[in-house]
């Protein structure tokens, strides 16, 4: 087991190198010119040529890539265009809301969906579990930013029971942080739970076929054993697929999620960076964004092997 996470540690690195040179280009392959934004529409070309030279453009593309690598080995990921502020510094100023709300989606759609698609597989072609069904379909098909403009109009205008808007830090109390958070995780959440749900009844009502589950059931097995310790175990490992890569759907998801319930979070900050083209934030955004993908799908693989030895070898 510590050999394969070494090697899946390790294959990491070459991924990160693809990632950090897809990021540099960006700067290179978009449209206009940062040192142009920064100097301005009335810049002479003297003034032009100090920015290039202040922003590194003048050098060559593989001085600016290792340049700019030793930067970021050192931890400085470059300075805002238009703040001039380092870029970690309002990255890490809106890490709190997004990665509050990431978690707090995370945990409420996978205590939800795991219970009720391993419920709907045994209770497969009952009331129950078509109804599962319907309310899965309705998830996929009504628009995230529909739903949330809906709680927001029935939950906030109508019923006053939750925040129009913003975010509260856990620091000012759990009342105010969560009941911010009711609604986007709600909106968030829905559609990831509803994906979750289908996969662990596809993949729980696959293994309830097997010929061990028919023979543990045979012996007098407990029901909640037999769910538990037999069929939920063996069906973890397309369940594990689907949350690991889900975070990919959160991520995308609290750029629109953040945008409707104006959280500061680094959604918005990413809408406002593209808005103004402040592309050393952008760059900044996606590097640190794309590692924590790197992050999460070698956890998942870790996963993978716990539940499944096979995948060890």
């Amino acid at each position: 087991m510590l050999k394969f996470i070494i090697k899946r540690l390790f294959s990491t690195i070459p991924v990160m190198g693809f990632v950090a040179l897809f990021v540099f280009s960006l700067l290179h392959l978009a449209p206009g010119d940062p040192s142009g934004i920064l100097a301005g529409e009335d810049a002479t070309p003297e003034d032009l040529a100090l920015m290039h030279e202040a922003l590194r453009l003048d050098r060559p593309l593989y001085e600016q890539f290792a340049l700019w690598v030793g930067d970021l080995l050192r931890g400085d990921f470059g300075t805002s265009i238009f703040t001039n502020r380092p870029v970690l510094e309002l990255i890490g100023q809106r890490v709190e809301p997004t990665i509050s709300l990431a978690l707090v989606t995370l945990v409420f759609s996978v205590v939800l969906a795991i219970p009720l698609g391993t419920f709907a597989a045994w209770r497969a072609g009952s009331l129950t579990d078509r109804s599962v069904m319907v309310f899965s379909v309705l998830g996929f098909s009504i628009p995230t930013f529909v739903f949330g403009y809906v709680l927001i109009y029935v939950f906030s205008l109508k019923l006053g029971t939750f925040p129009v808007q913003g975010f509260v830090s856990i620091r000012d109390g759990i009342g105010p942080f969560f009941s911010h958070l009711v609604l986007p995780t709600i909106m968030l959440g829905t559609s990831f739970m509803v994906l979750v749900t289908r996969i662990t009844r596809a993949s729980v009502m696959e293994v309830l076929s097997e010929d061990y589950i028919r023979t543990a059931k045979a012996k007098g097995v407990k029901d909640r054993t037999v769910l538990t310790k037999h069929a939920l175990r063996n069906a973890a490992v397309p369940i594990v697929t689907v949350v690991g890569l889900g975070f990919a759907f959160l991520v995308s998801g609290v750029v629109i999620t953040e945008s409707v319930f104006n959280i500061p979070g680094i959604g918005r900050l990413t809408v406002e960076a593209i808005a103004k083209r402040d592309y050393p934030v952008i760059q900044g955004i996606i590097l640190i964004v794309s590692a924590v993908y790197v992050v999460i799908n070698t956890m998942t693989d870790i996963i993978y092997a716990y539940f499944d030895p096979r995948i060890r070898y």
